[in-house]
């Protein structure tokens, strides 16, 4: 995201003697005309799920696996299995339209330097304050390229007039690969080498033949690891927020299905708010005071949240994070921000909290 700074320059003979104040008040569409509108954040949680995927090919031979090589249960269709590994949750901010405000342009204040996100989020006032990186996802591990075992298959192999031939000519390949194999290792072949080096490269080779032309009758696993994300927004009623929702649902075939799509298991979230908030004054004198303050700086004052991620067997995530809308919004006197005091204000750009204060 970029860096919008905005310099509210003001003429030095506009300013009276008095000192005067920025004002700042609740930003209204087609009201608020002149101004700096900003917005706070609400949490919103990106669930990043790394699966394994699985891809089981069947072999050429497969119908052939137990009559020339006595393999039992070989893979005769293709198949696909997901396996969920971690969850991970990233908190970000996004803007809250309930919480837009605006810095007003008046005479006679202080000239603040507002830094603000690309989609208007506050992140700080006189200071020049950059959006935090984007946090890196894990990557994606592609699966092997898969063996073709006819790059191994002999003339005579290849020369053969049925499927039928083809398979007993390779599996008697096989089993001529392990015996050499074997003359080798117990140092009985004619052609072993006395380097040890040499031995392994030897070997290796012999190996890759054999599983090459063995995958033709027990197929072949090809194993990804698939990164997938979408968002949550957890409600800003700290009750409704606590009680058990639906997240996603998994599918050991399909991986990350829709939530409606009863083929996969579900997976579900609670977000519990920590500790309690102090009481609302309504008294006639707190009264007084919130109204001297409505002109100062919005900010938020975010809740800290257990979060745990859970199937019906097993615990996948357990969290405590600050969430944005299970908090308040607070507001800092507009007495900082006057001529005489050049008060520097740093905001958490994922919770809209103060972070620093000059």
């Amino acid at each position: 995201m970029k860096k919008i700074s905005i310099i509210l320059a003001l003429v030095s003979f506009l300013l009276s003697p008095s000192v005067a104040q920025t004002e700042i008040e609740r930003f209204r569409p087609g009201v608020t005309l002149e101004g700096v509108n900003y917005f706070l954040p609400k949490t919103v949680f990106e669930v990043v799920l790394t699966a394994e995927k699985t891809v089981t090919k069947p072999g050429e031979f497969a119908a052939y696996a137990d009559r020339y090589l006595r393999l039992k249960d070989v893979p005769t269709v293709e198949s696909t299995t997901w396996t969920l590994k971690t969850v991970t949750l990233m908190p970000y901010g996004a803007p809250d339209s309930t919480k837009a405000f605006s810095i007003k342009l008046r005479a006679k204040t202080a000239a603040p330097l507002v830094s603000l996100t690309d989609d208007g989020l506050l992140l700080g006032v006189n200071v020049d304050a950059t959006p935090d990186p984007a946090p890196e996802l894990p990557q994606r591990v592609p699966a092997p390229k898969p063996v073709n075992g006819r790059d191994f298959m002999t003339h005579d192999i290849l020369a053969a007039g049925s499927t039928s031939k083809m398979a007993q000519l390779t599996a008697e390949e096989i089993y001529d690969i392990r015996d050499s194999r074997n003359a080798l290792v117990r140092g009985e072949a004619e052609n072993t080498p006395k380097d040890g080096a040499q031995l392994k490269l030897m070997l290796d080779n012999i190996d890759q033949q054999r599983t090459a032309l063995e995958s033709l009758f027990k197929g072949q696993e090809l194993t990804s690891t698939e990164v997938l994300s979408f968002d949550y927004e957890p409600s800003a009623n700290p009750e409704e927020c606590a009680e058990r929702h639906l997240l996603c649902r998994f599918s050991r075939k399909l991986g990350l299905v829709a939530t409606d799509d009863l083929s996969g298991d579900p997976i579900w979230i609670t977000v519990k708010a920590q500790g309690s908030l102090p009481p609302i004054e309504n008294d006639a004198e707190a009264a007084k005071k919130k109204a001297k303050l409505e002109q100062g700086l919005y900010v938020n004052q975010p809740r800290r949240a257990q979060v745990t991620i859970f199937t019906a067997t097993q615990t996948l995530l357990t969290a405590e994070v600050p969430v944005a809308q299970l908090g308040t919004v607070e507001v800092l006197s507009d007495a900082l921000f006057n001529k005489k005091l050049d008060t520097k204000v740093t905001l958490h750009q994922h919770t809209g909290s103060v972070k620093q204060v000059e």
